[in-house]
């Protein structure tokens, strides 16, 4: 039971008594499977790539980082219309197409005959993947109390930790020994190169499955139903999280800003204040990738071999970088609502930033082995619990409710195309930098985003969402008259 908040708070700044904390976290949780899925397929990858190299025969970095990174221009495509889809059709209908690519693409990537099919089918599991990371936060924001809003969008990032930990541990199991004797010609008749690899990806099919299903089961964003003018089942939801006066409050907000400002198209985003505040979110996702922390992911097989460790033991490395990530996401839920976002932020970018710096100095030095693995710790268990869930909580809240599909949709999407160049760059960088210019690469970039953040990034713990809307510029043009009121406003 939640305490409520005095009578003349105005808006969702008033907090009803009675919110359903079992039902809100299970909506929430459904749709985080979005977010295990999305871990899940983007992860599975790092452990099928050395087998499936061998099975299509590739060779250059060229082919190794296309075919790594292949994915992730579904990703952008599908970040890029998922806000669209997302205004026309709302939130569910969008998670329930996220949940059917996630199917069909796994079972046909782990059974594609030839290198041309993996990559179209690794390219359309990518789309469910822009799909689902656009919208699960912004379903889970807009279902959310404002003072769970936090913990519940890291719920999220707590799910795709999830399906990363479960990919790695897969394919952990599925990989069986191959002894070093055999011949290159016995390596490539292997189970590994010509089964294995496939179960790893087509078993991402089973929890897609199970996240269609489930999503028939949640309800739509109520936010997105007042804006198609369906009061009557919006209240319905709304009373259902936290009782009718929670949602009289809720309407009357939501109603006060997306009639007073309207709802703007794309060209909009463009005018000053929401320009602003885009390319503020544009800024946080590419800085989130170029944190460098998903090389250490999809390319844990060079950097640990960079390090000095042997096939087995990376394959046992990586399930560990898999569980710090989920320990320290848990520990991020429990603090994000508390220490707020922007302190978060700022930590995790210097805290990043000087274990990179770090692991430099070490390749540099030819310290390698367990130092280097530990940097390699250090570095995974402060992004997990800062820049990984709160750039998403950030960018979930940053915007109006008038433009925040379209807004997050081009936030998310920078994000996926900065995660390509990262992806993609990372063997040819590596070839001409070695490790230790790489990791200068990536930990400056990390310093430079603590001064970003410090500077431009405002404090949304505790806000509401329509108490943030209420704060953001609007053109003088897009005052509107007031049909309720008949005042202008």
């Amino acid at each position: 039971m939640l305490t409520g908040a005095p009578a003349s708070q105005q808006g969702t700044e008033q907090v009803a008594p009675e919110i359903q904390g079992a039902y809100v976290w299970g909506i929430a949780a459904v749709a985080a499977i979005g977010g295990f899925l999305f871990g899940d397929d983007w992860v599975v990858i790092g452990g099928a790539r050395p087998f499936y190299e061998r099975y299509f025969g590739l060779q250059s970095a060229a082919q190794v980082g296309w075919a790594n990174s292949c994915a992730l221009i579904g990703c952008f495509a599908g970040a890029l219309v998922a806000g669209l889809l997302a205004r026309r059709f709302g939130r569910r209908p969008v998670l329930l197409l996220s949940a059917f690519l996630f199917a069909f693409s796994s079972i046909l990537t782990g059974w594609s005959s030839s290198f041309e099919s993996f990559v179209f089918w690794r390219i359309a599991g990518g789309a469910a993947i822009g799909l689902t990371s656009n919208i699960s936060p912004v379903y889970i924001a807009e279902v959310s109390p404002a003072q769970w809003r936090g913990r519940l969008i890291a719920l999220n990032q707590l799910a795709l930790v999830t399906g990363i930990l479960a990919a790695q541990i897969i394919n952990w199991q599925v990989a069986r020994p191959v002894p070093s004797h055999l011949t290159a010609a016995a390596i490539l008749a292997s189970w590994n190169v010509q089964v294995g690899w496939r179960w790893m990806f087509t078993v991402v099919a089973a929890p897609a499955v199970a996240f269609f299903c489930l999503c028939f089961a949640i309800p739509e964003s109520p936010r997105w139903l007042v804006l198609k003018g369906r009061e009557v089942q919006a209240r319905r939801v709304l009373a259902r999280i936290g009782g009718p006066a929670y949602a009289d409050a809720e309407i009357e907000a939501i109603r006060a800003t997306t009639l007073r400002k309207g709802v703007l198209p794309w060209r909009e985003l463009g005018k000053p204040g929401l320009r602003g505040l885009l390319l503020l979110g544009v800024a946080l996702a590419v800085l989130q990738q170029w944190s460098g922390i998903n090389i250490l992911f999809n390319y844990a097989q060079e950097v640990f071999a960079g390090a000095g460790y042997g096939t087995s033991d990376i394959l046992f490395n990586i399930v560990i970088t898999g569980s710090i990530n989920f320990v320290f996401t848990l520990l991020a839920m429990l603090i994000v609502d508390r220490v707020g976002r922007r302190t978060l932020m700022i930590a995790g970018c210097v805290g990043v930033g000087l274990a990179h710096l770090a692991s430099s100095a070490a390749y540099h030095a030819g310290l390698h082995g367990r130092g280097v693995l530990l940097l390699t710790f250090a570095a995974i268990a402060i992004y997990a619990v800062t820049l990984a869930p709160v750039t998403w909580i950030i960018i979930a809240e940053l915007f109006p409710n008038r433009v925040r599909e379209t807004a997050v949709s081009i936030a998310v999407g920078a994000l996926w195309a900065s995660s390509f160049a990262l992806t993609y760059s990372f063997p040819l960088l590596q070839a001409a930098l070695h490790m230790t210019g790489v990791f200068v690469l990536y930990g400056s970039i990390c310093l430079a985003g603590a001064w970003m953040v410090k500077a431009f990034v405002p404090e949304t713990r505790g806000r509401s969402l329509e108490s943030m809307d209420a704060h953001a510029p609007v053109p003088d043009e897009e005052i509107t008259h007031h049909p309720r009121s008949g005042t202008r406003t």
